[in-house]
């Protein structure tokens, strides 16, 4: 079952091309902070597509999967403004 997570063009600083792994790890309340972020990325728990991401600043595009711990969750941005 993937999880769906809509994130808005606040969220991605009004470009779906800026949302970084880390920054949806904490935007989906998966992480509480970044250093936590850091350490999941890094120790290899995250996938994204299904390949294993260590890279924290990694770009999230719509329709990418994010998989942690067996979870995933689906980044559909929406490039809708305030």
């Amino acid at each position: 079952m993937i999880d769906e997570i809509t994130v808005t063009g606040d969220d991605l600083n009004a470009s779906p091309d800026a949302l970084r792994l880390d920054q949806f790890l904490k935007l989906r309340a998966i992480v509480g902070t970044g250093g936590q972020a850091k350490v999941m990325i890094q120790n290899g728990d995250v996938q994204v597509n299904g390949q294993v991401e260590t890279r924290r600043r990694r770009k999230l595009r719509m329709g990418d999967v994010v998989e942690v711990g067996g979870t995933q969750f689906l980044v559909d941005a929406t490039a809708s403004t305030r």
